[in-house]
């Protein structure tokens, strides 16, 4: 019998309709799928009635899209985490390195943002601020679609880059580090208890490159929780107190996953520990001189095309990465520096 006063409510009827057309386009794309196959049998067929060696082109790229449509189908069947369908929240800060690193800030946000817009993600900047000179000191993004957090959870680590620096006059080769922290934006009431003794609440000016998502009043919020030592910001909503709300509902997810990893040893499917901003913690190194390369150093999984990889093309290494968790390897014990 349905719940009194469901439908009234509009985030859980909202969630429901999601829910629903969810699982509608997991049945569409079975039954594309089906149809794919079924059209290649009848191009085969007709290649040998025919003995038309012209069709063979045409057949192999058929077979091509529907090997790739079907191994995303089987990925999808790996997420299966609690948190996996849940949008999620990244965030990006530049190690040392100054300007180059700050640039390389800019360059990771522009990829996750890429990536968001291939798969029809929608994104909304809640904490910017800019680099001293060039790029982007930190960023915190919101990144909403299904299954937002089971695909980008493969990015939490330090990311690496080896280039000939624009900022270097002597044109040296240099190596820069920013650090990705990624979280399901977990929505519902948890059950965690914060005391407000243990929370410093920092209110200032929202800063960045500029946009509607900016706010030049002093209405940010930055709250750190003092025992962990867990510092989340927002300066996205319009007021003080919507800014607050958000900053808490982050900390209390941040916190709850906390509690998750310790009570229930859930350490390969929230996030990982924060490490050091350099040399020996990346997961992923981004190499464009001497030559180029992408590898991800937990996976082994690479490739030569970095350009595509900046542009937003990591489907690959989160593949790998879901396979690799689904065979509960160890990262790195075989991976090569680079």
């Amino acid at each position: 019998m349905e719940e009194p006063g469901f439908w009234e409510d509009p985030e859980k009827s909202g969630k429901i309709v999601q829910l629903a057309k969810n699982l509608k386009d997991t049945v569409q794309s079975y039954k594309d799928l089906e149809q794919q196959f079924e059209d290649i049998g009848v191009m085969i067929q007709m290649g040998n009635e025919e003995n038309d060696a012209s069709l063979i082109p045409e057949v192999a790229e058929m077979l091509a899209e529907l090997k790739e449509k079907l191994e995303e189908m089987r990925i999808n069947t790996l997420l299966s985490g609690e948190y996996d369908s849940h949008n999620a929240i990244l965030r990006l800060n530049a190690g040392a390195g100054g300007t180059e690193s700050c640039d390389w800030c800019g360059m990771l946000y522009r990829m996750f943002c890429r990536w968001a817009e291939k798969r029809g993600f929608q994104t909304e900047v809640l904490d910017y601020l800019d680099g001293d000179e060039a790029g982007i000191k930190s960023v915190t993004v919101q990144i909403n679609g299904m299954n937002a957090y089971g695909y980008l959870k493969s990015e939490k680590g330090v990311h690496r880059l080896v280039r000939i620096s624009p900022f270097n006059a002597a044109g040296k080769r240099q190596t820069s580090f920013v650090s990705c922290d990624v979280m399901p934006d977990i929505e519902e009431d948890l059950d965690v208890d914060i005391n407000d003794e243990d929370l410093r609440i920092d209110t200032y000016r929202s800063s960045g490159a500029g946009g509607q998502h900016i706010n030049k009043t002093s209405s940010a919020i930055r709250i750190t929780h003092l025992p962990t030592g867990i510092v989340v910001q927002c300066q996205n909503e319009r007021s003080q107190f919507q800014n607050k709300d958000k900053a808490m509902q982050m900390l209390k997810a941040k916190l709850y996953m906390l509690k998750q990893q310790e009570n229930a040893q859930k350490l390969s499917g929230i996030r990982g520990d924060v490490t050091e901003i350099g040399w020996g913690n990346q997961i992923r190194s981004y190499v464009l001189q001497p030559y180029t390369m992408v590898k991800d150093h937990r996976t082994n999984s690479e490739t030569g095309n970095v350009n595509s990889v900046l542009d937003g093309a990591l489907d690959q290494f989160m593949y790998a990465y879901l396979r690799w968790l689904s065979t509960g390897a160890k990262a790195g014990e075989d991976s090569a520096d680079i």
